[in-house]
């Protein structure tokens, strides 16, 4: 059974929160934009597509609602400008992430259409966009499941000339069921190699400060009784050059993709592009098209989140045999007055990626060494 990390029937949204897991599984319900900023700004939610789904899914229970109290106005004018203002408000709670801006951007077109129309009122105009925003949670899954494909196939035919038969490989941070609406990007590629038989092992890293490997990621592959192992962020190195675990490729989700090709993603990451371009590991990126950011020139263009300084003093867990809520505590482990530098993600130069891996399939560099993206937005 597929974990998931949103459910949503139309009425109600409730989301696994994220910051107690593993310790503990709770679903708190989201009633309003103003609810669904606070859980993606505390990451309760994380994930670049969970991010924009539950983003535009909490305007949608919250239009929901205002339909059925009587209290939306029937001006259509008045409700888009109304749809216009929340979702500016929501694209605040995490900047770095290029899906959330890229879905208000389209839902906001969407809904200035409809309330052009002749005939359109309030409630049409909400309608249109709860329609749209339930579409969002659909259409991911669906992208995910391709980007697994890709990416496997990928993987499998770049092995194929070794004589492999399985392979290893290392992901960073979270990037399955709980950072999408289910599946995943990264993870999914993952999922997809063990489904047919062709993963020995899957290594996740901690994910230093806030542990998503650790947390979110080890707790996925357990789950689906994928074989796993665990490695600190700084044995990274170690893993690589070790024979006897051979690593033939690292595989990673993106929070945007700059037209060139940079890649922004959880802070780590283009450590790990440096060493596997030392180690010849393939290095690539699942992340569905939503992601890539053709108006992003460059990565020095993208703007880098940094989160508390406690994030990296303090480190929260469940005392050992207890795994309840009231177990769950937060303990030092910096000395105090140090100061902390926290930047959430990093940006990874487009040459040291092999492979960018899209739901309609894998752009690797062309001979000049440049990524051209237009070709995958031609439909």
């Amino acid at each position: 059974m597929t974990l998931e990390a949103i459910k949503y029937d139309g009425t109600q949204l409730s989301i696994l929160d994220q910051l107690q897991l593993p310790h503990v599984v709770e679903y708190i319900e989201i009633r309003s934009a103003e609810e669904g900023w606070h859980a993606i700004k505390e990451m309760k939610v994380r994930g670049a597509p969970a991010i924009a789904i539950v983003a535009a899914l909490s305007l949608a229970v919250e239009l929901k609602a205002l339909v059925t109290d009587g209290k939306l106005s029937a001006n259509a004018e008045e409700v888009q400008l109304l749809i216009r203002e929340k979702l500016h408000y929501l694209t605040t709670s995490r900047p770095t992430a290029v899906n959330l801006s890229d879905a208000a951007r389209k839902l906001e077109a969407h809904v200035s259409t409809t309330a052009r129309g002749s005939e359109s009122t309030g409630d049409s105009v909400a309608s249109a966009f709860i329609e749209a925003a339930a579409r969002m949670l659909t259409d991911d899954l669906a992208d995910n499941q391709n980007i697994g494909k890709y990416g496997a196939d990928w993987l499998v035919q770049d092995t194929a000339g070794t004589g492999k038969q399985e392979i290893n490989v290392l992901t960073h941070c979270n990037t399955g069921s709980l950072a999408t609406s289910g599946y995943g990007t990264a993870l999914g590629v993952i999922r997809a190699l063990h489904s047919r038989k062709a993963l020995k092992r899957a290594y996740c890293t901690e994910t230093r400060p806030y542990n998503q490997g650790s947390r979110l990621t080890a707790f996925e592959l357990v789950h689906d009784n994928i074989p796993s192992t665990l490695i600190t962020d700084s044995m990274a190195a170690a893993l690589l050059s070790n024979k006897e675990r051979k690593v033939s490729a690292i595989v990673v989700g993106a929070d945007r993709v700059a037209a060139n090709g940079d890649t922004a993603n959880k802070v780590g990451t283009y450590g790990l592009a440096v060493l596997a371009k030392h180690h010849a590991v393939k290095f690539l990126v699942a992340a569905p098209r939503t992601t890539i950011d053709l108006q992003t020139k460059s990565g020095q263009d993208i703007i880098i989140e940094e989160r508390p300084a406690a994030e990296v003093t303090r480190i929260k867990g469940a005392r050992e045999g207890c795994e309840e809520n009231d177990s769950i505590a937060t303990v030092r482990v910096a000395a105090p007055g140090i100061d902390v530098w926290n930047p959430a993600f990093d940006v990874t130069p487009s040459a040291l990626i092999d492979g960018i891996i899209t739901e309609v399939g894998v752009v690797e560099r062309s001979v000049d060494g440049s990524f051209n993206f237009e070709h995958i937005f031609a439909d």
